[in-house]
């Protein structure tokens, strides 16, 4: 079941960063425009499996207000479980990698039939390793792709980037490995249910998160 129409603004960002080990850092944004002075926005939570490697904050920002989720290290499996930021989950939202030999591949489907036209700002970006060979998206340089995807409609992102397995680097013979990935579910179900309890008042400025600001901050950091 779809989550009704909704009115007011929503703001649901993620930005990744998958590393030459296959690993990934990002962060999540769900949030709203406050209905009043009290208004925390949707909250999300992090599963008790992955404690040791997410934060969940507050978010206040351009007007907006909610929660953000940040993550680091995680396996292509790990990343499966950001599904359980919220208890409501549903197929909106779904992106997989896969690795055949030295190509990762990404593709996806995402679902927003049921988001309001306007007032919505929905993005996806990612950094590659390595430049990104072929993508739909938007190049923000050779290994930084990005989506800004539509309200009311299906989208269906995808790229390919090739860079060494690291798992041949210790051990030769490599099968291939293809890890589902169900990504921001929780994110835009959560702040989408939200909204329909207390619907918000439109009016705020868009400014898009700066990822390659973010990604040199994860980087140094190491």
């Amino acid at each position: 079941m779809l989550v009704p129409m909704l009115a007011g603004c929503l703001r649901v960002q993620v930005s990744m960063g998958v590393s030459s080990n296959d690993r990934v850092s990002g962060r999540i944004v769900a949030a709203v425009v406050p209905a009043d002075a009290g208004d925390k926005g949707p909250q999300l939570k992090a599963p008790e499996t992955l404690a040791a490697k997410l934060r969940v904050e507050p978010y206040a920002q351009d007007g907006y207000t909610g929660s953000q989720v940040f993550f680091e290290d995680l396996s292509f499996g790990d990343v499966q479980q950001l599904g359980q930021l919220s208890e409501q989950t549903q197929g909106m939202f779904q992106l997989q990698f896969q690795r055949t030999g030295d190509l990762v591949s990404l593709s996806g489907r995402v679902d927003l039939k049921s988001l309001p036209p306007h007032g919505s700002d929905v993005q996806l970006t990612i950094a590659f390793p390595a430049r990104v060979a072929k993508t739909n998206g938007n190049r923000e340089g050779d290994n930084v792709v990005s989506w800004k995807l539509p309200p009311g409609d299906v989208s269906r992102p995808q790229a390919e980037v090739s860079y060494a397995d690291p798992n041949t680097r210790s051990f030769a013979g490599w099968a291939g490995i293809a890890g589902g990935i169900t990504l921001a579910v929780a994110a835009i179900v959560a702040a989408m249910a939200y909204m329909d309890r207390n619907p918000a008042a439109p009016g705020a400025p868009e400014v898009g998160f700066s990822l390659s600001r973010w990604w040199r901050s994860v980087t140094q950091n190491r």
